[in-house]
């Protein structure tokens, strides 16, 4: 069946579990490869709202790429058609406001600023006519190639942390290693089971149609939440090894999102991080208000905007709830 006919909005499979994409295009950034690092060279594709997608936002911006690699994001509802762009002439105007749901703008959504396409599904047939799967964010596209190289965020935040440091004047971003040779093993121990049971987790328990589905995945969630508070409960800052690394990034994205929407839309609702979860609680406070990378990255607006309103089955009347109040509360 091709991607023109799938219903691309259904998640779960016959047994009533969320099953995830395995993604397509998958070469990499590096020097003297296929797809050199060079500056200019390359665009990426994003929505504010993706928790996969922003990993790929916050690594570019702590390896000092926003001048190398230059961003389109997509509007944050997520229709029929998949992710769709603000039109080049809707872009000409002042985006109306999130409070008015408006398809056609939206503050911060653009243009595809390369080819002007409507949908990002253009896109994925530009590269590959036959495509058939969904059309997912974040995109890597190669402009000198007219080619996608990349669309799994775990390997673009692994080639953007290291691919351009030659080309990098900033001696601090240069530097910067989110996977250090010497911390890779639990880097990697520690990715699997959050990606599994967080990260993915949510999903699982969100998607679920099926009760026992359902508890399959919420319960591990519960319990791996409770397993990265107690790792946190020490005290430290970072993950592992006392420093910035990609399981702190790749752990983010998830946790930022969760009271605004996985406690509610994906009945993830056995406890807030902000009052369940303290260790995890002060960890995000303090990488949203001590990095930039990370708070200027997260748009609450489109989070909470996409998944209350792309998502049918879960929420009908496409209500946007009101709370929290405070979206990161201020460190104390």
């Amino acid at each position: 069946m091709s991607s023109e006919k799938k219903d691309i909005t259904s998640w779960a499979n016959k047994e009533g579990s969320f099953k995830r994409q395995v993604s397509s295009f998958r070469d990499v950034i590096e020097p003297n490869g296929k797809f050199a690092p060079e500056k200019g060279r390359y665009h990426l594709y994003v929505s504010l709202a993706c928790p996969w997608a922003h990993r790929t936002l916050i690594v570019r911006k702590l390896k000092g790429l926003e001048d190398f690699i230059d961003v389109s994001t997509v509007h944050p509802h997520m229709l029929e058609k998949g992710w769709h762009f603000v039109t080049p002439d809707n872009a000409k105007s002042t985006a109306a406001p999130a409070s008015e749901h408006s398809n056609d703008t939206f503050p911060a959504a653009t243009q595809d600023h390369l080819f002007g396409f409507s949908h990002l599904r253009e896109l994925y047939f530009k590269a590959q006519p036959d495509y058939d799967a969904r059309f997912t964010v974040p995109v890597v596209w190669d402009k000198k190639t007219n080619s996608l190289v990349n669309n799994e965020s775990s390997e673009t935040v692994r080639f953007l942390n290291t691919a351009f440091n030659e080309l990098i004047e900033d001696k601090s971003a240069k530097e910067l290693d989110l996977y250090p040779e010497e911390l890779r093993k639990e880097i990697d121990e520690l990715n699997e089971w959050v990606y599994n049971d967080i990260n993915n987790g949510v999903y699982k328990s969100g998607f679920a149609t099926t009760q026992k589905a359902y508890e399959d995945a919420v319960k591990p969630l519960s319990k791996a939440l409770e397993r990265i508070e107690e790792r946190l409960s020490d005290g430290r800052d970072f993950l592992v090894g006392g420093r910035l690394t990609e399981a702190d990034v790749r752990l983010y994205t998830t946790i930022v999102r969760y009271d605004p929407v996985y406690y509610v839309h994906f009945k993830c609702n056995f406890g807030l991080i902000r009052h369940d979860y303290p260790h995890l609680h002060k960890w995000l406070q303090k990488l949203y208000w001590n990095n930039p990378a990370f708070k200027d990255t997260t748009n609450f607006e489109h989070i909470k905007e996409h998944y209350y309103y792309s998502h049918k089955q879960l929420n009908p009347n496409r209500i946007v709830p009101y709370g929290p109040n405070v979206d990161i509360e201020p460190l104390k």
